[in-house]
Order: C-alpha cells, then sequence, then structure tokens
C-alpha cells in the first residue's frame, strides 16, 4: 500500500450489524489523496443517486487524508461525508483535534456507515478490531458527558467523535464533535449521524503510519517548524480571534444580519476582539502534534453566563455571528454561547445566523414576544444564549430554528425569507463575499455552497497563485482554479488551513512533505490538477443528483441594492457573471456547473463521464 496510507476502509451496515473491511486501491488513494476526495469517489460509485440524505440508502463517511497523523505539519484533520440534508447535495465537514490522527493510528484510513441502526449504537476500534456497540447510556448526553463516559469505559487514550441533543434530534445545522470544542460542523452531517441511531465513533491505537523515508520524514519536520512563518506565533498567541478587529474594520465581518457597518452600528467591536479573548483564556490547546496552538481553554465563569473549565476558545467564525452580527459586545456570552453549541453539538455559524434571522424577524414585527417566548432585540446577550439553547433542544421557536434559516423562513413565512441570509440552504459564514472577491465566487460556484474554506485564493503558502488583479473579477478565473485545487488538495490530506496559512512558507514545502511521507514526487503542476480531479468529482457529484450551480446567493449577500455607507459601500456583484470565468477555467458549464465530457475524460474520470454523459 502506498505509505501515508494505513491501506484499510471498514465498511458498517448497522441495520445488520455487520462489520467488513476492504483494501484502499492505491491508485484511488493516490488520485483523491483521503478526505473528501476519496469521500466523493467511493459516494459516487456506491451511494445510489437520489437518495434521502436521512434514509436507510444514503452513506456517512469518516475519512482521513493521507497526511492525517504524519509528520507533516497541520496533518491533524479528518472529514465527515455524505449527502447534505441542508443543501440536498454534496456534503462534508473538516475538523482537527486528535480523532483523525488516532483513526489512523487503529488501523484505518476510513470508515463508512450504511444503513439505520434500531437503538443507538457506537462504533469501538481498537487497534484494528472494530465492534458496534450500545449506547442507551449516552443517548440524550451532551458531547462532552459523552467523550467522559467512553473514556472512563475505554481508558483515556480513546479518542472520540459524536453527537448532542441536536444531532440525536436531528437538526440540520448540527455538528459532529470530538475533544469538546472541536467540530466538523457544516452541511448537517451531524443530523445524518443521529439518523442512523449513531452516537459516536471511538477510536484507540498504536499503530505508525508508514512513511517513505522516516529519517527524512522526521527532518522535514524539524526544519518546517523551525522556518515557520512568522505570522504563526501571532495566530498561536491568539487564535482566529486575531481576525476580528481587521474583519469588523474592513467590513468584512457581519453585522446586524448582515445589512449593518460594524465600524458604524457596532462601535463596541474591540470589547471581542483579540487581547479581550486572549485576557479570558487559562491555557493554550492545540490539535493533535500542531506546531502553532491556536486554540484555548478559558478561565471559568460564575453568573448569568456560567461556564466551566472546559469551554473551549471561541474561533473567530463564533465571534463574528455571535458578537458582531448580533451587537452583542458581551465577551463572556459569547464564550457561552460557544460552549452551549459545542457542549449540543451545533454548528456556531448556523446557529449564529438563526439568532440574527430571529432577530430581524423581531425587528420587522414578523415574530412577536409571543412567538418567542421573550423580547428578542439586538444585543441582548441573556436572550442570545437562551435562544441558543432552545435550539439545541429544539424547544419552541427553537424547534423551527434548529433546521436553519431557510426552512425557518419557509414556516414562518410572512416575507421572513428577505432575512434568511442563505446560500443553497447553508448559512453563510463570516466573510463578506460583497468585498471579498474569492469568497464572492466560492459562496455560490463551489459544491458546497457558503465555505470560507473554499474561497480559493487563500490562505495558501507563497509561490501558489500567479500575480492578477486582487480587485478585479476580470481576470480572475484561472487563479481561482489554482487557489481551489490547492485548497482541495491540503483538506481532502488533512492539513490544517490555519497551519497552510500561517505556518508553511512555500508551496516548496508542503510537495516536500509529500515527498518524504509518501514517496510521491509531486510537482506543482501535479498537484493543481489533483485537487482539480478532486473539486471536480464532489460537482459531478452534484449534477447527478440534479442539482444546477451556482448556487443562487442572497442579494443582500450580492450587494443588491449596494451599502451606501462603510468600507464597502457600492460594492456589487453580478449574479450571472461572478463565477463564469471560473467554471470556464475548469471545464464546468457555465449555466449548470456540470462537468464537461472532456474535462472529466482529462483527468481521468472516464466512468463518471459515461454517467453524466451518456
Amino acid at each position: 500500500m502506498a505509505h501515508g496510507f494505513m491501506g484499510k476502509i471498514l465498511w458498517v451496515d448497522l441495520a445488520k450489524k455487520q462489520i467488513k473491511e476492504e483494501p484502499l486501491d492505491e491508485k484511488m488513494g493516490r488520485d483523491f489523496l483521503g478526505g473528501y476526495g476519496l469521500g466523493a469517489r467511493i459516494l459516487f460509485s456506491r451511494q445510489k443517486p437520489k437518495v434521502d440524505p436521512l434514509g436507510p440508502d444514503a452513506i456517512l463517511g469518516m475519512v482521513t487524508g493521507v497526511l492525517t497523523g504524519t509528520d507533516a505539519m497541520g496533518g491533524s484533520r479528518y472529514i465527515m461525508v455524505g449527502k447534505s440534508p441542508l443543501t440536498g447535495g454534496w456534503g462534508d465537514a473538516n475538523s482537527g483535534g486528535n480523532v483523525g490522527p488516532y483513526l489512523k493510528f487503529a488501523g484505518y484510513d476510513a470508515v463508512f456507515f450504511t444503513g439505520i441502526s434500531d437503538k443507538p449504537v457506537y462504533l469501538l476500534i481498537d487497534n484494528g478490531k472494530a465492534e458496534i456497540k450500545d449506547a442507551a447510556n449516552l443517548w440524550g448526553k451532551d458531547t462532552f458527558e459523552t467523550q467522559d463516559i467512553l473514556r472512563a469505559a475505554h481508558g483515556n487514550d480513546v479518542e472520540a467523535a459524536c453527537i448532542g441533543p441536536a444531532g440525536e434530534k436531528l437538526s440540520l445545522i448540527a455538528a459532529v464533535m470530538n475533544n469538546k470544542g472541536r467540530a466538523a460542523a457544516r452541511s448537517g452531517l451531524a443530523a445524518v449521524m443521529g439518523s442512523k441511531k449513531l452516537k459516536a465513533i471511538a477510536v484507540k491505537g498504536s499503530m505508525k503510519v508508514p512513511v517513505a523515508d522516516e529519517a527524512a520524514s522526521k527532518a522535514m519536520r524539524t526544519r518546517h517548524v523551525k522556518n515557520m512563518n512568522p505570522r504563526a506565533q501571532f495566530i498561536g498567541g491568539f487564535g482566529t480571534a486575531a481576525l476580528m478587529e481587521m474583519s469588523c474594520k474592513s467590513d468584512d465581518a457581519p453585522c446586524k444580519n448582515w445589512k449593518g457597518v460594524a465600524v458604524i452600528d457596532f462601535e463596541k467591536f474591540p470589547d471581542i476582539c483579540a487581547q479581550p479573548v486572549k485576557e479570558q483564556q487559562a491555557k493554550k490547546y492545540g490539535c493533535w502534534h500542531c506546531p502553532v496552538g491556536c486554540g484555548g481553554i478559558m478561565k471559568p465563569q460564575e453568573g448569568d453566563f456560567k461556564y466551566d473549565d472546559h469551554a473551549h476558545k471561541p474561533e473567530y467564525e463564533t465571534l463574528a455571528m455571535y458578537g458582531s452580527n448580533l451587537l452583542n459586545n458581551d465577551l463572556i456570552s459569547i464564550i457561552k454561547a460557544n460552549d452551549v453549541c459545542n457542549r449540543y453539538g451545533l454548528d456556531t455559524i448556523s446557529a449564529g445566523a438563526c439568532v440574527a434571522f430571529a432577530m430581524e424577524c423581531y425587528e420587522k414585527g414578523i415574530l412577536t414576544k409571543k412567538d418567542i417566548g421573550f423580547d428578542m432585540n439586538w444585543g441582548d446577550a441573556k436572550a442570545i444564549i437562551k435562544l441558543t439553547e432552545m435550539i439545541g433542544k429544539r424547544e419552541g421557536i427553537g424547534n423551527i430554528l434548529a433546521d436553519g434559516v431557510k426552512k425557518a423562513s419557509e414556516k414562518i413565512g410572512k416575507g421572513s425569507e428577505a432575512y434568511a441570509i442563505h446560500v443553497g440552504g447553508e448559512e453563510y459564514p463570516a466573510h463578506d463575499g460583497r468585498g471579498g472577491l474569492n469568497f464572492g465566487i466560492g459562496y455560490g460556484a463551489n459544491p458546497t455552497p457558503g465555505r470560507h474554506t473554499m474561497g480559493g485564493e487563500g490562505p495558501l503558502p507563497e509561490g501558489s497563485l500567479p500575480e492578477y488583479d486582487r480587485g478585479a473579477l476580470k481576470g480572475r478565473g484561472a487563479p481561482h482554479k489554482i487557489g481551489v485545487s490547492l485548497t482541495s488538495v491540503y483538506n481532502a490530506a488533512g492539513i490544517c488551513m490555519i497551519v497552510i496559512g500561517d505556518a508553511y512558507v512555500h508551496l516548496n514545502d508542503l510537495i516536500e512533505a509529500f515527498r518524504t511521507i509518501t514517496g510521491w514526487d509531486f510537482t506543482k503542476e501535479e498537484l493543481i490538477k489533483t485537487g482539480t480531479r478532486i473539486e471536480t468529482m464532489r460537482q459531478a457529484f452534484n449534477s447527478r443528483e440534479g442539482i444546477n450551480t451556482p448556487w443562487k446567493q442572497h442579494p443582500r449577500m450580492l450587494g443588491i441594492p449596494p451599502k451606501t455607507v462603510g468600507p464597502r459601500a457600492g460594492a456589487t456583484l453580478d449574479p450571472d457573471q461572478i463565477h463564469v470565468e471560473y467554471y470556464q477555467a475548469m471545464g464546468w458549464d457555465t449555466k449548470t456547473g456540470k462537468p464537461g465530457k472532456q474535462a472529466l475524460l482529462d483527468l481521468g474520470l472516464d466512468d463518471v463521464a459515461k454517467v453524466l454523459w451518456p
């Protein structure tokens, strides 16, 4: 088997309670690198089109990358994959922590689940032995309790990815959680996990990931850590909270459900920026083997927003969605909201967007105090926490909001769809595509809509992209393709985007990591082609499902009408043109997003071409 892989995939039939192993095809491993590349390739081949994502025929996967669990800096990631119940198309969710590496140490590159269990269960994998176990004592527990119970039962060296009450109750904005604060949050795949009555995937192991040249691999890591980009120290000190001040000042951060301007409408944004966040941090936290350590465990708090000493530091996305987006400058309440979401298993991006949607509907008189149970004014920290808890429990109005703003607006009606800020059913992350044109393209053009992790042109190390005018759309298609393709490479391979953007100095370093660990002597051009293949595979899944892209973006996020004040006043995007050059560069139809036959053949996807072009 190729170096970097364990060489085995586990298949679990939850309905029949059967487990079997399959070898990982070596060519498939190189062509798709693991992660959502391998996941998309397998689901396209194994899952029937048009299945109910919450039904028994849906396949749910947990997939590591070829560099996960190795000496490559940031090789800590795993990706949940499946058909998204939130968008109806391809779904994936990426997480760090320890689970990804330990799945490989337990002997497997991936595990796929089929069928629906007749009762709550969890999967235990211990050094090559897998067993389906009863989860009656775990069902109903939050994610922190679940991880504690699993460790008490199987030892402190067990790592687990699990769902909380939100996933159990099939919330479409639920997240798969691990390490009590790391989330595979997007696409609603925790609801798929809940639909299968699969509470957790617990892994423990001591196997070593085979590498091509162990001495060269260790020397490579030592050199890369020593020569890390100086930006890594900054992000390691503050975490992604370091982005908050800049994003507010540039009008990149959301404000008042994306209709406001932080520097005008939210002058107290400095209260929730990097330094105040760091002052509440008790200790640093880092994912497995991470040289940056951007996470943190916060000091416990008493009072209205009590949380204990396990609360994780909020990421930028959480600070923005629960801070500037809600006009909430109470930092302790934001840390509390993050902790509530982590315990219930909720995507903080989508949950914060749902609260903003409710606030704007309340402001417009569409939702009343009688509907919600309490007043829902901008900046009301107590109301924010209460509503978040209701979403996690699916109680009252929270039962409607728990499936995201699109479905909530369909149920509420009364013109509320105007304030449901989503693209393709997924809530926007906390970067404004009206000014960040890479996001403006990616939010609608990517197989998974509304992803800040697929913006296309960053974060990437030096030497990745050619020179081009970053302030213009014209001429951007080819660079965006390169950026998206390289992003798919490091996502699929199991590398953290923070480490890629802030630690790796040059693209050649990543190529060296591939060479010493896998033995593959990639060129930049080969990496780009590999990433293009991965991205095209994800898009082919959507095309087979009958989904046309680009996904329809919300007018507010296209600047229709444009803002009249602030740093991005006047910015507007043409929905019919923003994606065209990129799709042309990819070889996809500019009207439907369908990958062209020749593009598929050029990437070695002949069988996919036969399906899409019979």
